[in-house]
């Protein structure tokens, strides 16, 4: 999958879950994602996805969650969390990843690469 935010792109390596086929099943699928935290963007779908949440313990920048069954959430910031969440994917080079999703509300456009 490809995620471009501005005219930046990013490959994204999908988890094989049921959670990740659902959500390619939206694609393409451009999102306004809000900023939570300081470490993550956020943004409630319109539907719910199958979901099995799990205590992951901690989230790496680049981790693409499903929180709940409609909230998909990327992390630019790596921590460690008690929440649970279902993964859909992780951003595979992330080296700048910080400085261009930083800041406020962002425009994620989600597409399957060929």
């Amino acid at each position: 999958m490809e995620l471009k935010i501005g005219e930046k792109r990013y490959y994204v390596t999908l988890e094989d879950n049921d959670t990740a086929k659902a959500f390619e099943k939206l694609l393409p699928v451009t999102l306004d994602m809000s900023e939570l935290n300081g470490n993550e963007k956020y943004n409630y779908l319109d539907c719910s996805l199958p979901s099995h949440p799990q205590n992951v313990g901690s989230i790496k920048a680049g981790d693409i969650m499903l929180y709940g069954d409609n909230c998909v959430v990327v992390f630019y910031k790596s921590f460690s969390t008690a929440y649970r969440y279902t993964p859909i994917g992780h951003i595979n080079d992330t080296s700048d990843l910080d400085k261009i999703v930083g800041g406020g509300g962002i425009k994620a456009q989600f597409t399957m690469t060929e």
